[in-house]
């Protein structure tokens, strides 16, 4: 394999994944074109970001497709470095609407190519594939951004390029907040509601609020997170279930939970069970765990926020009992990696908090299972993992030694 060019290697591994050139070209964001002729060699593959992407693609070791032997470092496959946050802080500092005042912008992906790579970018953050976004984002911002200074007025182009802007940062607030990038996460999610407005989608504007919520949250600024949720749930209420739409309740629901988790935060029992119970009431108008507006909205999706909602209120044993029920629910199973690998963090937190160290790295390891960077990336799930480690009398098994190692958490 080494001796052949990288276009070949490619074709090779898109063959052995059993993927046509549509399918690999639609999880890449580009199109099959594209994919031709990187395999025929026609088009280069000279940038580091884009073969990173190919071999997340393709679930292989980039340097794979590099004709090297294979790093056996987990830690940085999975996971972003700070030269990435710097990438990504760069492209949110960019102000096109300025510059293309002065200069018009000369080339620009089609809508509709950038629609799918959008769309790729959020299954890649509900697949908890961090370090795949943060390769990509830079570019998805950039194109985004051009296209929204690009495109003015209030046509349909217009209207669909702001969207696509103002759901990109939502994905860069997220996973920036994840990963401990707090005031970058607060800029993204800010950026997305103004973006949003411009879109004319007060629903697009009702999730992005619950982005900057959390962004406000992970700053420590709870109060501010309850509001801003409370206050955009009020105005998105539906007068009855009758009337709602499927994606009205998702995004309503979401607003609630998010407002119920920084209730939480401050100690405010009475005002997380109201707000968790209007959420069930919004999940039981739609009747099953959906996806609208990536929200992954659903019944399920409340249980887990109610298990969550307890862990920060110190109730590990309330939320352990919660998980267990959950358990009993095949709509766990269906969810996204992101959602159970999450909740299982904040169960192993529960856990924790009432001594229950084994059942705690049951947990973790579990969570790292289904979704990796979720458990080594997260400095919540560090800070889970000293805390167990730090009161674990003797030597951890194997496998949990070997996760700590993988996270970069001391034994």
């Amino acid at each position: 394999m080494e001796e052949l060019p990288i276009g070949r290697r490619v074709a090779y591994w898109r063959g052995r994944r059993k993927m046509s050139q549509q399918v690999f070209a639609d999880r890449l964001g580009k199109s099959k074109s594209w994919v031709d002729k990187v395999e025929r060699g026609v088009r280069r593959l000279d940038k580091f970001s884009v073969i990173h992407e190919i071999a997340d693609v393709l679930q292989l070791d980039a340097q794979l497709l590099l004709g090297k032997d294979p790093e056996r470092r987990p830690e940085s496959v999975t996971c972003i470095d700070q030269v990435e946050v710097e990438e990504i802080r760069a492209a949110l500092e960019r102000y096109d609407s300025i510059s293309t005042f002065f200069r018009p912008t000369n080339s620009l992906p089609p809508l509709a190519e950038m629609h799918k790579a959008t769309n790729h970018a959020w299954l890649t953050f509900q697949h908890a594939k961090y370090g795949v976004l943060a390769r990509a984002l830079p570019r998805l911002l950039r194109d985004a951004q051009a296209a929204d200074a690009h495109y003015t007025g209030d046509d349909d182009d217009a209207q669909q390029a702001a969207s696509l802007l103002g759901q990109l940062y939502q994905i860069a607030s997220s996973t920036l907040r994840k990963l401990g990038e707090h005031d970058l996460a607060w800029l993204a999610a800010d950026r997305s509601i103004a973006v949003s407005h411009r879109a004319g989608d007060r629903l697009l504007t009702g999730v992005a609020t619950c982005r900057v919520g959390n962004a406000l949250l992970a700053l420590g600024r709870s109060r501010a997170a309850l509001e801003v949720n409370v206050n955009i749930a009020n105005r998105l209420a539906p007068a009855d279930s009758r009337s709602s739409t499927p994606e009205q309740l998702s995004v309503y629901g979401l607003l609630l939970l998010q407002g119920a988790m920084a209730a939480a935060r401050l100690g405010d029992s009475a005002t997380v069970r109201d707000l968790v119970n209007g959420a069930d009431d919004a999940a039981r108008g739609l009747g099953e765990n959906r996806n609208h507006y990536w929200t992954c909205f659903g019944p399920t999706n409340v249980q887990l926020h109610r298990a969550a909602a307890a862990v920060e209120l110190g109730e590990g044993r309330a939320a352990v009992e919660t998980h267990r029920v959950i358990m009993e629910d095949p709509g766990f199973s269906a969810l996204l990696p992101e959602r159970r690998a999450h909740h299982l963090l904040d169960i192993a937190r529960g856990y924790a908090q009432f001594g229950e160290l084994e059942k705690a790295t049951e947990m973790l390891l579990e969570g790292d299972r289904l979704a990796p960077a979720e458990i080594r990336c997260r400095p919540v799930a560090h800070a889970v993992m000293s805390d167990v480690l730090r009161r674990t009398r003797g030597t951890p098994s194997a496998p949990v030694a070997e996760l700590a190692e993988q996270m970069g958490v001391g034994v």
